[in-house]
């Protein structure tokens, strides 16, 4: 992979549209505004982030955290440009300057997949079919939607939200900037590569349009599996004659015609590819990484889930013992009393010196990286003292936070909500015949396809449409047609 190639502004569904511009914007800050200005970003205000939406103490929400996450990930990106710009000068094209907006970019539309309740919600949706009353679901529709619902998972359904042409909405969904798609993607493989972790980058739905991206911009495929049972595409397999792919395909559309059921489009695209990580995902990784472990720690003192003490501790061991010296003396040279402010204090220190390592360990491994041989995260690779002090958060945040009360309760309440609003939109596009079916069907925007002959869309729009729900969105939906909250009450 090289860097001239890799930042494109080619448009997703406009390629062939010449570009009008109206003001001095780049690309790619058109992207960022488009984000911003969208309704699925508004939405994020109302999901949670790790603790529940706020009440008397104001904690982080899916929007506040992303726009944190964003400006961290301008940092990285611009410093790493500085740093590619003294290595290879004149070499790099102009746009290659636009790290920085890019990488922002794509960190505001991180989390922008991600269902109601957090990881509960994601959880719910895979069970209702894998343990649930969707179970039985699995003989009705192709191995490969298969692979892709049981596995849901919020990093490739921001991609299908960015990119799918939902019904009536134009091609290439928000029309995003290749390079900026190609920078949320931070598991470049289709769900049956997932593994135990569930973790993959793109619905069989989207996989054409990856295909499109990474051969555009140069993303090295990592594997290609021997033909079978999909129908391929010329692009992500280059290395097979054209003859060779068009009597295989030949023959996967004759055997597709020949069968009752799994006749959908999500049947004849390849559900078998692997990439090498575009280069800037380890930028938008790094800084979600920052962000979260570190605001994480903060909220968390705010709720007195942890003592200052323990909070002053855990971000001081991130410094040198010299370095720490200097943040306590600045706290007596300046008076710091109030624990609150000594806390944003340490939280901005500790997100500096994160910054700067993973700069650092981005530059020292750029040739790996754009080798595609790199293995793990930025933060995986940082110097030993902030690296230790990153694991020991971790462990903490895992056993004292993310298994709080606060937290269990939400994550309980969401899961349950979340796995009744599947059972019955379920049972109702199965059966839309029924009275009470065509009164739930009714409630559904008219973007999500819920009334297509085909079962995997119809099924796919539900997921469209529950996922993108807010937390008190889905509350107020479950109450109402639970009959717990009526309007006239």
């Amino acid at each position: 992979m090289n860097w001239n190639q890799l930042i494109s502004n080619c448009r997703l569904g406009q390629e062939h549209r010449h570009l009008e511009r109206h003001d001095v914007r780049t690309e790619f800050k058109r992207d960022y505004d488009r984000l911003i200005f969208s309704a699925p970003f508004r939405r994020l205000q109302n999901k949670t982030q790790v603790f529940p939406l706020p009440g008397s103490v104001f904690v982080h929400n899916r929007l506040t955290h992303s726009l944190e996450v964003a400006s961290v990930g301008m940092s990285l990106g611009n410093d790493v440009y500085r740093q590619l710009l003294k290595k290879y000068g004149d070499e790099l094209s102009p746009m290659v300057a636009e790290i920085g907006q890019i990488v922002a970019t794509a960190c505001l539309a991180h989390d922008m997949g991600n269902p109601p309740f957090g990881h509960s919600g994601e959880k719910a949706i895979q069970t209702f079919f894998t343990e649930g009353k969707g179970a039985y679901l699995k003989e009705k529709v192709s191995e490969a939607f298969w692979n892709d619902i049981t596995r849901f998972d919020g990093n490739a359904n921001a991609f299908r939200l960015l990119t799918h042409s939902f019904k009536g909405r134009r091609q290439g969904g928000f029309a995003m900037t290749y390079s900026t798609l190609a920078s949320i993607v931070k598991y470049p493989y289709s769900s049956v590569l997932a593994g135990k972790k569930n973790k993959f980058g793109f619905f069989a739905t989207e996989a054409a349009n990856f295909q499109c991206i990474a051969k555009e911009l140069g993303i090295m495929p990592v594997e290609s599996l021997e033909l079978r049972g999909e129908r391929y595409d010329y692009s992500a397999n280059e290395k097979n004659s054209k003859e060779n792919i068009d009597q295989h395909n030949a023959a996967h559309d004759k055997s597709l015609n020949s069968k009752t059921n799994h006749t959908s489009q999500f049947s004849v695209l390849n559900s078998q590819l692997k990439y090498s990580r575009y280069p800037l995902v380890y930028l938008v990784e790094a800084a979600d990484d920052i962000c979260y472990e570190i605001m994480d720690l903060e909220d968390a003192f705010k709720l007195k889930i942890l003592s200052y003490q323990e909070t002053e501790q855990l971000m001081l061991s991130f410094f040198s013992e010299t370095s720490k010296e200097n943040i306590l003396k600045r706290f007596k040279e300046e008076e710091l009393s109030d624990t609150n402010e000594k806390v944003q204090y340490l939280r901005a220190c500790v997100i500096g010196l994160l910054e700067n390592e993973c700069v650092n360990t981005f530059m020292l491994h750029e040739e790996e990286i754009l080798a595609g041989t790199f293995s793990g995260s930025l933060i995986d690779h940082i110097s030993e003292v902030p690296r230790k002090a990153y694991q020991d958060c971790t462990v903490v945040a895992r056993n004292r936070i993310y298994r709080s009360q606060p937290v269990l309760d939400v994550e309980l309440s969401g899961y349950r909500i979340m796995a009744t609003l599947m059972e019955l939109m379920v049972e109702a596009i199965e059966h839309p015949e029924r009275y009470y079916s065509q009164q739930l069907i009714g409630r559904v925007s008219s973007q999500y396809d819920i009334a297509h002959p085909d079962l995997e869309t119809r099924l796919m729009a539900v997921i469209d449409y529950i996922s993108g729900m807010t937390d008190v969105y889905a509350l107020d939906v479950y109450q109402k047609i639970c009959g717990i909250s009526l309007p006239i009450v």
